[in-house]
């Protein structure tokens, strides 16, 4: 069910000319890192003027919306859905900064049934990891580093750098914890 969800949700981005990533725990699946997940979460390259185009999306898919799309998504950027037939969550997630964008542009195409589907670079799973900061997150940058040592750890603190310049929260601080971690 998951692999058919994928399937047809990356399809219909693709048909609407959204570009997008997948994150979280199904990106962290693709580097290697076994990992229990039951919710798909991903990025749009697209701002809230792209709503009424992401809700049409979605109701092709189907997804539902499980909030008032209009209010909560142009509070928070995320339009949380849940898909009936493989009951799973959905959060489709309004992006549309530079970063973002680079982000987007950075994803790697994976064969998923008949669809190519775009899940987040390792680098910038690995920077969307570090900011959540949870213990789950911060445990999945462990496995991903470990299985793939070749990231390009220079590009993460950066942009970490500047994120945490951004938010005054030393993100940095934080990837160095855990890469000592895994020495």
């Amino acid at each position: 069910m998951l692999e058919s969800l994928l399937e047809k949700i990356a399809s219909a981005l693709e048909k609407a000319a959204i570009p997008y990533m997948v994150i979280g725990g199904q990106a962290v699946l693709v580097y290697g890192e076994p990992r229990l997940t039951k919710d798909i979460d991903i990025t749009l390259g697209v701002g809230l003027d792209r709503l009424a185009d992401v809700l049409a999306l979605a109701q092709t898919i189907p997804l539902e919306p499980l909030v008032d799309p209009e209010a909560f998504t142009r509070q928070t950027m995320v339009l949380p859905c849940s898909s009936p037939e493989a009951d799973l969550r959905v959060d489709l997630i309004f992006s549309f900064t530079p970063y973002e964008q680079l982000a987007i542009s950075r994803s790697r195409a994976v064969k998923v049934g008949a669809a190519e589907v775009r899940f987040a670079s390792l680098e910038d799973l690995v920077i969307h990891k570090v900011i959540a900061g949870r213990a789950r997150d911060l445990e999945d940058v462990k496995g991903v580093l470990l299985r793939n040592p070749y990231a390009d750890v220079a590009y993460i603190r950066h942009w970490l750098g500047e994120f945490s310049a951004a938010t005054g929260e030393d993100l940095v601080h934080r990837l160095e914890g855990t890469l000592k971690d895994i020495k």
